[in-house]
């Protein structure tokens, strides 16, 4: 799910769609309007899912995709090596993800913990 606004709305720390990727704004750089143009915004973010660093430049009245970031809770069902099948404590929704050996190591099953959703993925906070 995803909202739309101006570029020039957007701050930092807040998500933005880019590659059809939600990340997390770092930086925003706004030049001047010039003899002929409108004021330009570079936008420097980080993926959330995939740590990619990505930045656009688009015109401050542009419109651009804002993702719906959720965070929720999870109680773990079981744990098979690194991958963890969790469900969701408001909807009973069941989905699995592939952790890191540090992380599955915190795990046991009936354990809630949290994790982001947005755009289809999940991850661990």
């Amino acid at each position: 799910m995803k909202e739309q606004t101006e570029v020039g709305k957007l701050k930092e720390g807040r998500y933005v769609v880019v590659d059809d990727e939600p990340c997390r704004i770092v930086a925003i750089a706004i030049s001047k309007p010039g003899k002929h143009g409108a004021a330009k915004s570079r936008i420097d973010c980080i993926g959330i899912f995939d740590g990619v660093k990505r930045s656009i430049v688009q015109p401050v009245s542009a419109k651009t995709y804002v993702p719906v970031v959720e965070r929720k809770m999870a109680q773990v069902i079981s744990i098979a090596g690194t991958t963890v099948q969790l469900m969701d404590v408001k909807d009973f929704e069941m989905f699995e993800l592939n952790l890191t050996e540090e992380q599955v190591a915190g795990l046991e099953p009936g354990k809630e913990i949290p994790y982001i959703s947005s755009l289809g993925k999940k991850k661990l906070e």
